[in-house]
C-alpha cells in the first residue's frame, strides 16, 4: 500500500482492531445523541488529556465550502466527558467504514483509554476521532466573534451549526455537564441569527 493516505473525505485510520469481543468508540459531539450504528452497550465515559473545543470548520455537515459552519473537536489538555459505545465484531467493519466517512478527512481515528462512568470505573481502549491539525478544516484557536458568526450562519447537509450547538449543549446537560464557553457562543449566535 502506498503512503497516499485515506480516500478523500474519510478519516485517517490507525490500524483496525481484530479478534476482540467488542470494540469501544468514544463520542464527544453529535455521536453522543446520534450514533447511527448498532451497538451492544452505551456508557457515559471520560477521556483524559483532551478537552472539547471549537477548532474545526464544517464544510459538509454544518456548512459548505462557500459558507463554513463550525463543529466541535478535541484539543490537548483537561478532560472530556462523552459517550462510549461497545460494538460487536459482526458490526465492526461496517461501523468503522461508516464513522470514517461521517467524520471525514478532517479527523484522525486514534485509540485512547476512556474511563466508563457507570459506577465500576472500568477503563477501556476506545476509538476516538481527533481533529487533524494538517487538514484545512482545522483552525485551532479562533476569535470569539468569528466563532459566533460561524455558528449563526453555517448550514450543511445535516442542518445548521446553530442546531448542532443547541443539541450538543442539551445532551451534555442531560449528562450533568455544563460547558459555559459553549453556552456563551450559543447565546451570542442566537442573538445574531435573530437580528439577521
Amino acid at each position: 500500500m502506498s503512503g497516499a493516505g485515506p480516500a478523500p473525505g474519510r478519516a485517517a485510520p490507525a490500524s483496525a482492531p481484530g479478534g476482540e469481543e467488542r470494540t469501544w468508540f468514544f463520542g464527544y459531539g453529535s455521536l453522543i445523541w446520534r450514533p447511527d450504528f448498532p451497538f451492544q452497550a452505551r456508557r457515559p465515559a471520560r477521556l483524559d488529556g483532551f478537552q472539547r473545543a471549537f477548532c474545526r470548520y464544517s464544510y459538509r455537515h454544518r456548512g459548505t465550502p462557500e459558507r463554513p459552519g463550525l463543529v466541535i473537536g478535541l484539543r490537548a489538555g483537561g478532560s472530556c466527558v462523552g459517550m462510549a459505545y461497545a460494538v460487536a465484531p459482526a458490526h465492526l467493519a461496517a461501523t468503522l467504514a461508516y464513522l470514517d466517512d461521517r467524520e471525514g478527512a478532517g479527523y484522525l481515528r486514534r485509540r485512547h483509554s476512556v474511563r466508563l462512568l457507570d459506577g465500576a470505573g472500568e477503563t477501556v481502549p476506545a476509538w476516538t476521532y481527533l481533529p487533524n491539525p494538517a487538514h484545512p478544516s482545522y483552525f485551532g484557536v479562533q476569535d470569539p466573534a468569528r466563532l459566533v458568526e460561524l455558528v449563526a450562519t453555517g448550514r450543511g447537509e445535516s442542518g445548521t451549526a446553530l442546531d448542532y450547538l443547541r443539541d450538543l449543549i442539551a445532551h451534555l446537560a442531560a449528562l450533568g455537564i455544563r460547558e459555559p464557553a459553549l453556552a456563551e457562543v450559543l447565546a451570542a449566535a442566537e442573538q445574531r441569527a435573530a437580528e439577521a
